[in-house]
C-alpha cells in the first residue's frame, strides 16, 4: 500500500514538474510549442531545402528580403519578386555575395500582384527559369494604421486586392504545376492578426483571416495530394519596413511617423522560424513575443479573454498611434 502511495506521489510529481517546465518554455518562447519543438528536433532547413526552387514574393524589403538571404546561404535556388526592380536587383547582388550561388541560381522577376493578368505569365518564366517550382513563399503584402471611422472604403479594397485576391491568384498558378508534380509547398506569411482583431488594422485583420480562411479550406482540398503542403505563418510584430509602406486612412497618403522599431522580433529570427516550419511542413505557425503569442493562445482556447484582453491592449495602441510612437511600443518585450 505504502509503496503504491509513493509511485502516485511520484507520478503526480514527474507530471506537475514536466508541465512547470512547459509553462517556463511557455513563457520565454517566441512562437508556439509546435514551432519550437520542431525547431529543436526536428527536420532542418539546411537538409531539407537546399536545392531546392524557392519563389519568395515581397523579396525587396523586410521578412522577404531575409529569407531571401537565409536561402541564399542555405543552398536554395530562388525566384524573387516584388514591385521594385532594383531593389530586388540589391537583394540579388547581396545574395550572391553571402553564398556560393552563381548568377544563374537567382532569377529576378518583377511582379505586380494587384496585376493578376500577369501572374500566370510571371509564373512560367520561373518555370522556363528553373523547370519546376518546389516552394512558393506569398509574402507579398502590406500593413494598416488607420481608424475605420477615417478611412476611405477604397483603401479596404485595395488591401483585399493585393494581400488576398493577388496572394490566391499567384497561388492558382503555381498550384496548378504542382499538381502535375504531386508535389511542393504553399507557403503564406499570413500575421497573427488573422487570427486575432485588433484597432487601426481593421482592414489588414480582414486580408489575413480571408487569407487563414482560404488555405485551410485549400488545404482539405488537396487530401489526395500528401506531399503538396500549405503551410501559414503567423509572425507578430517585427523590424521591417512594413510599417513606413503601411495603407492609411486614404490611398494617396503615407505614415508620418512609423516609430521605434526596436522593441520587435528581430527579421532574421522571424525568417529563420519560417523556414523552420517549411522544413517540418508546420501548417500554422505562431512567430511572436508576447503578449501576442500569449493572446493567439487565449483567442484559440479561452476567446471571451481574449476580447477583454485585446480591449486592454487595443486602447492604449490608439493612443500611442495618435502619440507618433509605434502602436505596439507599449508592452513588446524590450531588446537589447
Amino acid at each position: 500500500m505504502a509503496w503504491g502511495c509513493a509511485l502516485c506521489l511520484a507520478l503526480a510529481g514527474g507530471a506537475l514538474l514536466a508541465l512547470l517546465v512547459q509553462l517556463l518554455r511557455w513563457l520565454r518562447a517566441d512562437g508556439d510549442l509546435t514551432l519550437l519543438w520542431a525547431e529543436r528536433w526536428g527536420k532542418k532547413p539546411e537538409h531539407e531545402l537546399r536545392g531546392k526552387v524557392v519563389w519568395v514574393t515581397g523579396a525587396s524589403s523586410g521578412i522577404g528580403e531575409e529569407l531571401s538571404y537565409q536561402l541564399a546561404k542555405l543552398g536554395a535556388l530562388l525566384a524573387i519578386s516584388a514591385r521594385r526592380e532594383d531593389e530586388l536587383q540589391r537583394v540579388k547582388k547581396k545574395c550572391l555575395q553571402i553564398s556560393s550561388l552563381s548568377e544563374n541560381d537567382i532569377l529576378v522577376l518583377r511582379l505586380d500582384l494587384t496585376d493578376r493578368s500577369s501572374h500566370e505569365a510571371a509564373t512560367n518564366s520561373v518555370l522556363k527559369h528553373f523547370g519546376k517550382i518546389d516552394v512558393l513563399v506569398n509574402n507579398g503584402g502590406r500593413s494598416q494604421r488607420s481608424l475605420f471611422v477615417d478611412t476611405n472604403l477604397d483603401v479596404y479594397s485595395a488591401i483585399i486586392e493585393l494581400n488576398y485576391l493577388g496572394t490566391i491568384s499567384l497561388t492558382k498558378y503555381v498550384l496548378n504545376h504542382m499538381i502535375q508534380r504531386k508535389k511542393g509547398k504553399i507557403v503564406t506569411v499570413s500575421s497573427v492578426m488573422g487570427i486575432m482583431g485588433a484597432p487601426l488594422a481593421t482592414g489588414y485583420c480582414a486580408s489575413k483571416h480571408a487569407l487563414q480562411g482560404f488555405f485551410n479550406s485549400l488545404r482539405t482540398e488537396l487530401t489526395d495530394y500528401p506531399e503538396i503542403s500549405v503551410i501559414q505563418i503567423c509572425p507578430g510584430p517585427v523590424q521591417s519596413q512594413i510599417i513606413q509602406n503601411v495603407f492609411t486612412e486614404n490611398l494617396a497618403k503615407s505614415l508620418e511617423n512609423s516609430g521605434d522599431q526596436s522593441h520587435k522580433m528581430p527579421t532574421d529570427r522571424c525568417a529563420r522560424l519560417t523556414l523552420v516550419s517549411v522544413a517540418n511542413d508546420v501548417q500554422e505557425a505562431w512567430i511572436s513575443d508576447h503578449p501576442y503569442l500569449a493572446v493567439c493562445y487565449l483567442w484559440q482556447y479561452a476567446p471571451t479573454w481574449a476580447w477583454w484582453l485585446m480591449n486592454k491592449m487595443g486602447k492604449k495602441r490608439i493612443q500611442n498611434f495618435k502619440s507618433g510612437i509605434d502602436a505596439d511600443a507599449s508592452y513588446s518585450r524590450k531588446r537589447k
